[in-house]
């Protein structure tokens, strides 16, 4: 899983996000999300911290999920990463 949280870290860092990010705070945070989701493709909001809104374009199948692309709305500006790319 670490490696997971480290790939997370590395595409949100890559996209200029300007704060500390933990990639395993961003997993917790979808799972949480999608928790009794139905399969299909999702634009979910989060309010990531007190002042960053994180927008998570999902995909959900029976046994995992699909982060597309995270967005995320800060005072410091609004930084995309693709997670498809």
């Amino acid at each position: 899983m670490n490696e997971l949280y480290e790939a997370i870290e590395q595409k949100i860092k890559a996209s200029g996000y300007p704060r500390a990010i933990s990639g395993e705070d961003v997993y917790n945070d979808i799972c949480d999300q999608i928790d009794g989701k139905e399969n299909g493709t999702y634009l979910l909001l989060s309010k990531f911290e007190e002042d960053v809104v994180f927008e998570y374009h999902i995909t959900i199948q029976d046994e995992d999920f699909n982060l597309g692309i995270l967005t995320m709305r800060t005072p410091e500006g609004v930084f995309e990463a693709d997670f498809d790319a």
